[in-house]
This record gives structure tokens, C-alpha cells and sequence, in this order.
């Protein structure tokens, strides 16, 4: 009994160590990879017009990214489980860093096209291989709260970048001989992921036996507790076949893609469906206005993604923790149009995104249940994969549709739909015990 108390409190402090010294920074690099990725929703505002882009074209573009990002995700997380996170993360940050400054310089729509390609590909492998990741740091009964700490950056880079963004865009039309203040957002944006990238190699460490900041019985008893809790809940390590062909994966990435495609629709044409509000309501927005009033759905998500992520690891209950917000996302983005009030339709937009957001630590507890090794490398990225192709068809398909329609409520339909879609099959894929925590037995 000794010896079981003095390993968990080994384990606890090395816990407590590792959130401290890993979830704050791996934050960080995902804010700046979320501003880098989605701060072109701002740029549209003016960009489309100085590039001659419909919406259909921006939303295609915006789209790309993710074709790209699908092609590349598998074998980025390979490669990361093989050489370690430190090499690897420091890659994917410096090159995507150099390519997002690089979105400055597009001048026409074929151009446009190809800058977001080439974010995908250097992106690809960073979300999933940090959720890897912090499967070798994290035992799981804490890891729905740390992915969402790490996964708060999202809301969060939109509650500080969208006003950084627009504030920039507003001023920066001859600054650093940019003609454009889009072309000075881009590229000032960039930057600090190149610098960040070169800090991943100094500052993060491949494993708990690597890292010269835990004490050797805390590194000892963090890695024993992460590879028994694997080993009682998988019986093998996962191979990277078995990871692809695992029809829980499958089904987790349909999942995955209803949500992705709910939540880049919203990142991608927030920005336009609050200028538009202001018309329908007699009001003019100024492009930081607007920037201001799109961190409000932000800040409310990331209050909500912590406080479902923590009820879910202290109750051990993940399905209904990813399917309620999800369904109560759908009612909201469903109604938000028609609401007869800019202070409701922008209250029915922060409900949509608690819901979106709120759900996405928990899922993400999920795949690590039954994958484990380079399985869980391949699984996670494939379920990442094909989620993002949602972030592909979302905007270029609500793009069509506001073109073909002249306004945002067809599209805020077929998200609503989609989340639906999300909500059943997580609680039909969920239905089987064994991907709920440490049971492997059939609920039927």
C-alpha cells in the first residue's frame, strides 16, 4: 500500500509538472497556428475585392487548405511518433510560419489557391500529433481537462486575434511598404511561428524520461502508470494498419467531420455574417468593430470547453458530453438568423460556439481508449484527416450557397444539419463500451 501511495504521489507532481511546463506553451504554438490559419476570414473583408474573389472562390480557397492537410496529416503524425514531437513540431511551425507571412504577397486567385495548399501541407501532422503527444505525458483520467487546455487557444486566438487581425488590417495600408493592410496582417502574423518554432527545440521534451525537469522517480512513475493504463486497456500495441481499418476510427471521423465543418463555417464567415448584421439592423461596423464583436462567441466557447471537459473527466462519461453540445450547437446556429435582435442572434452565435467547441476535448479522449502505439500516430491522424475535409466542404459549400442565394441562411441550415449528424453518430459509434473508459465490454 506504501508503495502504491508513493507512486501516486509521484505521479501527481509529475503531472502537475508537465501541465505546467507543457500545456501553456503547446497553447501557445496552437494559438498562433489557428490565427495563421483562419485570420484569412478577416483579410476577406478587403482582400476579395482588391483579388477579384467571390465568395465561392474565397470559400474554396479557404477550403484547400484542408485537401492539402488531408493528403499529408497520416504520414506527418507517422514521422512525428518516429523521430519525436520536438523535431518535428519545430518543423511544421517554422515552414508554416514562412508560408503565412508569404500569403502577403498573392496577387491574383490562382495565387490565393496555391499559398493555402502550401499552408496545409506544412500544417499538416501539428493538431494531431499534439494530441499524441500529450497521450505520453497525460494518464486518462486527466486528459479531457489537458486537451482542453491546450485546445482552449482556439477560441482564444479568435477572442485576440480577430482584433489584432482587423486592427492591423485597419492600419496597415502602407506600412512596411505593403499596399494593402490584409498584405501587412498576413505578414506580421507569421512571424512569431517562425520564432516559436525554433523555442519548440529548446523548450519540449519527446517523453516524461527525457525531460531533465522531472525528478528520475517522478519520470519513472509517470511513464509505468501511462504504459499499464495501456496496456489494461488495450491489449497490444495498435499497428498502423489495424489503427486505418478499425471501424471505430471510421466512424469517429465522421464524427469529427460534422463537427470541423460546423466549426470552420463559423470561423470562415463569422466575420461576414456580423458585417451583414449590421446592414440588416441599420448600422455600419468598421472592420475592428466587427473584429471586437466576433471575440464575444469566442470567450463564452472557451469558458464552456473547460467546464464540460472537467465535468467529463470527474463523472467518466464522454458520448453524452460530445453529443448535447453538439445537438444544442444545431438549435442555436438553426434559429440565430431569424432572431429579431443583433444582442440575440449574437447570443444564438455564442451558443453555437460553446457547443461546437465545448465538445471537441472530449472527443479527442476517445480514440486513445482503443488505439495505442503507432495505431493511435495513424488513427488519430486519419479521424483528423478526414474531419477536415469538413473544413474544406464547409466554407466552399456555404460560399456557393451565398452566392447562389444572397445570404447566409441556407448554409447556417446545412450546418445545423451537420452537427445533428455529428451528435447521432457519436452516440451510435459511442454505443459499444469500448470506446468508453476502461470497460471493454458490449452495452447491448
Amino acid at each position: 500500500m506504501a508503495d502504491a501511495k508513493t507512486e501516486d504521489v509521484l505521479v501527481a507532481g509529475a503531472v502537475r509538472r508537465a501541465m505546467w511546463r507543457l500545456v501553456p506553451f503547446l497553447g501557445l504554438c496552437y494559438l498562433l497556428n489557428y490565427i495563421d490559419r483562419t485570420n484569412v476570414s478577416f483579410a476577406q473583408l478587403t482582400m476579395n475585392a482588391d483579388l477579384g474573389l467571390s465568395a465561392a472562390a474565397y470559400g474554396l480557397g479557404a477550403g484547400l487548405f484542408f485537401v492539402a492537410y488531408f493528403f499529408f496529416e497520416v504520414p506527418s503524425n507517422i514521422i512525428l511518433h518516429k523521430v519525436g514531437a520536438r523535431v518535428w513540431i519545430a518543423r511544421i511551425m517554422i515552414t508554416w510560419g514562412i508560408i503565412a507571412s508569404g500569403m502577403a504577397f498573392v496577387q491574383n486567385e490562382a495565387w490565393f489557391y496555391v499559398m493555402r495548399i502550401l499552408l496545409g501541407i506544412a500544417e499538416a501532422g501539428f493538431f494531431p500529433g499534439i494530441i499524441l503527444y500529450l497521450t505520453y505525458w497525460f494518464p486518462r483520467v486527466t486528459r479531457a481537462k489537458m486537451v482542453a487546455l491546450f485546445f482552449v487557444a482556439v477560441p482564444v486566438s479568435s477572442v485576440i486575434g480577430g482584433p489584432i487581425s482587423t486592427l492591423l488590417i485597419a492600419n496597415g495600408d502602407g506600412a512596411w511598404g505593403f499596399d494593402a493592410g490584409w498584405r501587412f496582417m498576413f505578414f506580421v502574423e507569421g512571424i512569431p511561428s517562425v520564432l516559436v518554432g525554433v523555442l519548440v527545440l529548446v523548450l519540449l521534451a519527446d517523453r516524461p524520461s527525457k525531460a531533465a525537469w522531472l525528478a528520475p522517480a517522478e519520470q519513472q512513475a509517470l511513464e509505468a502508470r501511462i504504459a499499464a493504463e495501456d496496456s489494461a486497456q488495450v491489449q497490444h500495441e495498435t499497428g498502423i494498419r489495424a489503427g486505418l481499418a478499425d471501424p471505430r476510427v471510421l466512424g469517429l471521423a465522421l464524427v469529427y467531420f460534422g463537427i470541423v465543418f460546423g466549426s470552420y463555417v463559423f470561423q470562415f464567415f463569422l466575420p461576414t455574417v456580423i458585417k451583414d448584421m449590421g446592414k440588416q439592423f441599420g448600422t455600419e461596423y468598421s472592420i475592428i468593430q466587427v473584429g471586437l464583436i466576433t471575440a464575444i462567441p469566442y470567450a463564452v466557447a472557451a469558458l464552456f470547453m473547460i467546464l464540460n471537459s472537467r465535468h467529463s473527466d470527474r463523472t467518466g462519461e464522454r458520448r453524452l458530453h460530445v453529443a448535447i453540445p453538439v445537438f444544442v450547437g444545431a438549435a442555436a446556429v438553426a434559429v440565430a438568423l431569424f432572431l429579431g435582435s443583433p444582442f440575440l442572434m449574437i447570443a444564438a452565435m455564442s451558443i453555437c460556439a460553446a457547443g461546437i467547441w465545448g465538445s471537441i476535448p472530449v472527443f479527442w479522449t476517445l480514440p486513445s481508449v482503443f488505439l495505442t502505439g503507432f495505431g493511435a500516430a495513424a488513427g488519430i491522424a486519419l479521424i483528423n484527416s478526414f474531419g477536415n475535409l469538413g473544413g474544406f466542404a464547409g466554407p466552399a459549400l456555404i460560399g456557393a450557397l451565398k452566392d447562389g442565394t444572397g445570404t447566409h441562411t441556407a448554409g447556417f441550415f446545412v450546418v445545423a444539419a451537420m452537427l445533428v449528424m455529428a451528435g447521432v453518430a457519436v452516440m451510435l459509434v459511442a454505443r459499444r463500451r469500448e470506446v468508453r473508459e476502461g470497460v471493454t465490454v458490449s452495452d447491448s
